[in-house]
């Protein structure tokens, strides 16, 4: 049997082009299937409505790939403080770069600006081949590979299958994966806001008993703004004319960077996590959101999908590197040890801060504000709490790692 490629990927969304990115880089074989062609990004654009919190693990992965720099110089904005407080029961905590020895916590991106550089990287490697639009419609095993049937009529090998097509995943059902749902009972509401006052490269977050609002800094001043709430009220947001929605939000950010000025379009999607009952089939993987969803009040829900990117080439390329099959049993069973049992506890953390702090009963009002107060002035639970959603600490693959010249 003839194998096309080492690797097929359906969806062209971040993780799946960061994954492609990586083996091709490695030499190997790849083709990615997505319906669309990315739009393209330009400087001149304004701020798209979805924004990502990249941490300093990710952004030392798609350094690696060669993509990071260009991401950060079109419109990449650091973060170096984090400010959150209970808007209940008045606790607040706090955390700053600097403390921990560190430029910045992290960078607020535009999905679309990673996408299209992943994508334009991609695309200058001949080992790479883009189906636009393109996607699997099922497929055989065959002894040494997968023979792959496309949308088109075509049909091409390849020794592994990836479902990077996001939380309503095809290739997850395809290939017979359960996977669990569980609605928040809240959709985030989006969009781009200009405060009176500057931001100040810090992002902040309200808890509110009906969800999280979350302030994000950009590049020239604005802030990206995600307001969880019920879903109700998400509709009643997004149909306020724009001066009483901006009232609304002052109100709701307790005019922590005074009244907002005026605000861009405004989008609503619904906030579920989801997780599937394994990542794996034959020849098969999962990574990102096919994989598992999370609360967006944290911010990690793509990082957890670039981890999943990372870890899923550093297993195939060790094995291709000795000569074995990169998408064999024993490479996906490492790639599903590693990353299910840490996506399962990341999400089952933010499920515990979501419960703890959408709830406004009185004594757990009381408790939650004492549990941010007493983390605040506890230096070790804060550094222990920042390493890890920084990726400076925990098993990381090694292309999040920090340079051993660097540490």
């Amino acid at each position: 049997m003839k194998i096309d490629y080492e690797a097929v990927i359906q969806g062209g969304g971040m993780v799946g082009l960061a994954l492609a990115l990586t083996l091709a880089r490695a030499g190997l074989p790849v083709a990615v299937l997505e319906a669309h062609t990315p739009r393209r990004w330009r400087r001149e654009d304004p701020v798209d409505q979805r924004v990502s919190a990249i941490s300093v693990a990710s952004e030392r992965y798609l350094g690696r790939l060669g993509a990071w720099a260009d991401i950060r110089r079109a419109r990449a904005c650091p973060f170096h403080g984090i400010h959150a407080w209970d808007g209940e029961g008045g606790g607040a905590i706090h955390f700053d770069a600097h403390r921990y020895g560190e430029p910045h916590l992290g960078h607020i991106v535009e999905n679309r600006l990673i996408q299209t550089t992943l994508w334009q990287h991609l695309s200058r490697h001949d080992n790479v081949r883009l189906m636009v639009p393109g996607s699997v419609e099922g497929w055989d095993a065959e002894p040494e590979g997968l023979r792959v049937r496309l949308n088109d009529g075509g049909e091409c090998t390849t020794r592994l299958l990836v479902g990077a097509d996001g939380a309503r995943s095809r290739l997850r059902e395809l290939a017979g994966i359960g996977h669990s749902v569980r609605p928040y009972g809240q959709h985030g509401v989006v969009g781009t806001v200009w405060p009176e006052h500057h931001h100040g490269g810090i992002a902040r977050q309200r808890f509110l008993p009906t969800g999280p609002l979350a302030l994000l800094p950009l590049a020239d001043g604005s802030c990206s703004i995600v307001w969880s709430c019920p879903e109700a009220q998400a509709t009643e947001l997004l149909e306020l004319p724009e001066a009483r929605f901006r009232e609304q939000l002052t109100q709701a950010s307790e005019a922590v960077l005074g009244p907002i000025n005026a605000c861009g379009p405004r989008a609503a999607f619904p906030l579920r996590r989801s997780h599937a009952r394994r990542y794996i089939d034959r020849r098969l993987a999962l990574v990102g959101d096919a994989a598992h969803t999370i609360h967006p009040l944290a911010g990690q829900g793509v990082n957890l999908g670039f981890m999943d990117a990372a870890t899923l080439a550093e297993e195939m390329l060790a094995a291709h590197e000795r000569g074995r099959d990169p998408g064999g049993q024993a490479v996906l069973q490492r790639f599903q040890r590693r990353r299910l049992g840490a996506n399962h506890l990341m999400q089952t953390g933010m499920d515990a801060f979501h419960w703890l702090f959408a709830n406004d009963l009185p004594p757990l009002v009381v408790l939650r504000s004492l549990g941010l107060s007493l983390t605040d002035r506890l230096a070790p639970a804060k550094s222990l709490f920042m390493a890890r959603a920084m990726g400076l600490s925990g098993e990381l693959p090694a292309l999040a790692r920090p340079h051993p010249q660097t540490g």
